[in-house]
């Protein structure tokens, strides 16, 4: 068993998803990551494909609604048209395919979560998680619960005129950073069955950092090739985020 993980001095969110990356080639971690991986690869990729035979269509729609005192900016308010509608959809469908892959990235985290702390959860394994099942989807609901509704106000905002094609894609790209934080968090913070609500509370108390966590994820999810790897990356960053930042040797979370 290797030795319990110390945390880094001065580590911040950027660097918790370079500590994703290498953390994927760890000794025994790698069989944990091939369903997630697999997951994201075919779903992922097949529905960005089917973005990229869509935008032609979408740009101009959306672009038609710059009101005519704007039309000078039109090649800025283009680039952020484009950057808008990938990221709303990243984050739609990285959630549908979080839903699906939740169990696995579950496994992942509590396996990956046991190799840093040299101390295995209890119920550990696949098993144990099948067992979870309930709860698991019943966490990745209350998520949902949480992001819809604001969601949709952002997503009203892109309709006003001046401020849809201007400020809210900054606000956008600002909370799916936070939700992106908050989806890949979760996976240790429920393996250890703390509520959804103390979940946030905890990021909260570091949120410039959990903000650049998700801020890169979110950059990496809009780029071709890299997004249909960062799942599994993002699941062991926030893995080892939460053992620096969160757990106490007992495995409770820090107060």
């Amino acid at each position: 068993m290797p030795a319990p993980r110390h945390a880094p001095d001065g580590a911040n969110g950027f660097h918790y998803v370079a500590e994703g990356w290498r953390l994927l080639s760890l000794p025994g971690i790698k069989r944990f990551i091939i369903i997630p991986l697999l997951l994201n690869i075919v779903l992922m990729g097949a529905a960005f494909w089917w973005l990229y035979t869509r935008l032609d269509n979408w740009i101009p729609a959306l672009m038609g609604h710059v009101p005519d005192w704007l039309q000078w900016l039109s090649y800025l308010l283009w680039p952020l048209a484009v950057i808008s509608i990938v990221l709303v959809f990243s984050y739609l469908f990285s959630t549908v395919v979080n839903w699906i892959a939740a169990p696995f990235n579950g496994l992942l985290a509590e396996q990956l979560e046991g190799h840093l702390t040299g101390t295995p959860l209890p119920d550990s394994g696949l098993v144990g998680i099948l067992k979870d099942l309930p709860r698991i989807m019943k966490r990745e609901w209350l998520k949902l619960v949480y992001y819809l509704p604001r969601a949709l106000l952002l997503l009203v905002l892109y309709f006003i005129p001046g401020v849809g094609q201007t400020v809210a894609p900054v606000l956008w790209f600002i909370f799916s950073a936070w939700m992106l934080a908050i989806q890949y968090c979760d996976y240790p913070f429920d393996n250890h069955k703390i509520s959804f609500a103390e979940m946030r509370r905890a990021l909260r108390r570091h949120k410039v950092d959990n903000l650049q966590f998700g801020a890169l994820v979110s950059v990496f999810t809009m780029i071709p090739l890299l997004n249909l790897f960062i799942m599994p990356v993002a699941v062991c960053g926030a893995t080892a985020m939460w053992v620096d930042r969160y757990r106490t040797p007992g495995g409770e979370i820090r107060r």
